[in-house]
């Protein structure tokens, strides 16, 4: 799933490149995408766009005031072209679910919105205020880079779940997803079942160290990346998630998985949890 560190790469990536273009024409492939009805995407013809914006993990393309917000889920993404074909794409073939073409068809550029796989949850929103007007983004808290250390210490104290748990919930703190939740633990050296209430002021100074530079250098390392090669970056700069079997490159122990129905996390023993590997229900019931 794209999260904050990929998303803003992708608004920076549409304001280098849309801002100052006109959209001439949306082309909806998939009519499951589209969360609103009112104004219709044909409200966005003719308007200039005006900058691009990302709210936790929202992408946001405004257009003379009028919003083109995309969340684009766990398997959904942004292709950029710099011509893109004239003739509008046929309904329901293939991933493709909303074209927007940036000049006129056949001749200027543009982006597809497209989302892999069976279980279709990429969301489109037409809005005139994103705040307001998409729930999601309403509900967001504050934004991971945007949250100082003491308020994040404010939010850690006033809460009782694990930390893993903590991290990816978009209404407590907007932007960490699954992959950089581990990516934050394992470079603060605490347990993902670790409870937030219970840390000491140096395990937080250290668990915001580690949110504050995860996020940082991964924003690094994506912005300035062409769309298409956001997920390998995204892949080479992670440690841990992923890596099960694998050698952790901070100490070596064999970076091992919790699994559950839909999704998993990956730490490090040794970095995180004093040696001792984490119940694996899932697994533990494949054993017995």
């Amino acid at each position: 799933m794209p999260e904050l560190p990929e998303v803003e790469a992708l608004a920076h990536h549409l304001r280098e490149h849309a801002t100052g273009c006109t959209v001439s024409r949306v082309d909806v492939a998939s009519l499951t995408v589209l969360k609103t009805v009112s104004p219709p995407w044909t409200a966005l013809h003719g308007r200039t766009v005006t900058g691009a914006a990302r709210h936790g993990k929202f992408l946001d393309l405004d257009c003379d005031g009028l919003h083109l917000v995309t969340h684009l889920s766990r398997a959904g993404w942004l292709r950029w072209a710099d011509t893109l074909a004239a003739a509008p794409p046929r309904p329901g073939k293939g991933p493709l679910a909303l074209r927007v073409h940036l000049g006129p068809p056949g001749e200027g550029p543009g982006f597809d919105l497209t989302e892999a796989g069976t279980q279709k949850r990429l969301a489109v929103y037409i809005v005139e205020d994103p705040a307001t007007e998409v729930p999601g983004i309403a509900r967001l808290g504050p934004d991971a880079l945007a949250i100082t250390r003491d308020e994040f210490a404010d939010l850690l104290k006033n809460r009782s779940e694990r930390l893993k748990t903590l991290l990816v919930e978009q209404s407590t703190l907007a932007g960490v997803g699954n992959a950089y939740s581990d990516e934050i633990l394992h470079t603060a050296r605490l347990s993902p079942y670790a409870t937030s209430k219970k840390l000491k002021d140096d395990a937080i100074d250290e668990l915001y160290a580690a949110l504050r530079k995860v996020l940082t250098d991964a924003v690094e390392r994506s912005v300035g990346q062409a769309a298409a090669r956001l997920k390998g970056e995204k892949r080479s700069g992670l440690r841990v998630h992923g890596r099960a079997g694998m050698p952790c490159p901070v100490c070596s122990d064999t970076v091992r998985e919790v699994s559950f129905a839909t999704k998993a996390f990956q730490y490090c023993p040794t970095c995180q949890t004093g040696g001792k590997p984490l119940s694996d229900r899932r697994m533990d019931r494949l054993l017995k």
